[in-house]
């Protein structure tokens, strides 16, 4: 729940425009697609994907971490992940099942992208099923597991003699096509009020200096009060 008392003080640190930022941007916001990565060791290429889920609209990113950790670039990210929620699988070597086995609970289809395969060409990528796009190590792709377990293959045309893409570059271009279709269509794309407001309550506090301190004095100015 939010201390609604408590979110209208911190309130009062942020300009009207802040605010209004925020609530269009919740506005924009979807959890209907999520983008996964799996085992991407190069930073840039995983700062540049965070920055890509921020800008289309894609609130949640998955990382798996089998082989390599991955850390974002502030460089490259523009501060982008501090709007997203991530979530990090890195406790053992089957964290790829775990979550995959996470995603598909919430009723995600499990998308590998791939150029191999008999995959779905982007353009004709059916957008009204809940869908996490899993994006793989560079050169190699996804693991196998993925391609055993996936309900379905993405891949983006080429017609030049290279097959393959940067998965930044990948990514920005799946996320670009699927989440302008999905504005398009009269698929129930956007977060519910609850989601918002606790996005909203935690950007709030992101944005504020030493919001910590804040939020200590608010509540020992109410506990004076009692």
């Amino acid at each position: 729940m939010i201390d609604e008392k408590l979110l209208n003080y911190l309130e009062s640190f942020l300009t009207a425009n802040r605010k209004q930022l925020f609530k269009n941007v919740l506005e924009n916001r979807t959890r209907h697609f999520t983008v996964v990565l799996e085992d991407i060791f190069q930073s840039h290429n995983a700062s540049a994907v965070v920055r890509t889920c921020d800008i289309f609209g894609v609130q949640d990113l998955h990382i798996i971490e089998n082989k390599y950790n991955n850390k974002v670039s502030r460089h490259v990210a523009k501060g982008s992940q501090k709007w997203l929620n991530q979530y990090r699988y890195r406790k053992d070597g089957d964290n790829t099942k775990t979550c995959l086995d996470d995603l598909k609970e919430k009723g995600y289809q499990i998308i590998a992208t791939t150029p191999h395969n008999d995959s779905c060409v982007l353009q004709d990528f059916d957008i009204s099923k809940k869908a996490a796009f899993i994006f793989g190590v560079e050169a190699e792709g996804v693991s196998e597991y993925v391609i055993k377990n996936a309900d379905g293959f993405l891949k983006i045309p080429m017609v030049g003699f290279t097959e393959s893409l940067n998965i930044s570059v990948a990514a920005a271009i799946v996320l670009q096509d699927v989440t302008t279709k999905l504005r398009k269509s009269d698929v129930n794309w956007q977060l519910m009020e609850q989601e918002k407001q606790v996005l909203y309550f935690d950007w709030v506090k992101k944005t504020i200096k030493n919001v910590a301190k804040i939020e200590a004095h608010y509540h020992q100015n109410i506990k004076t009060v009692e």
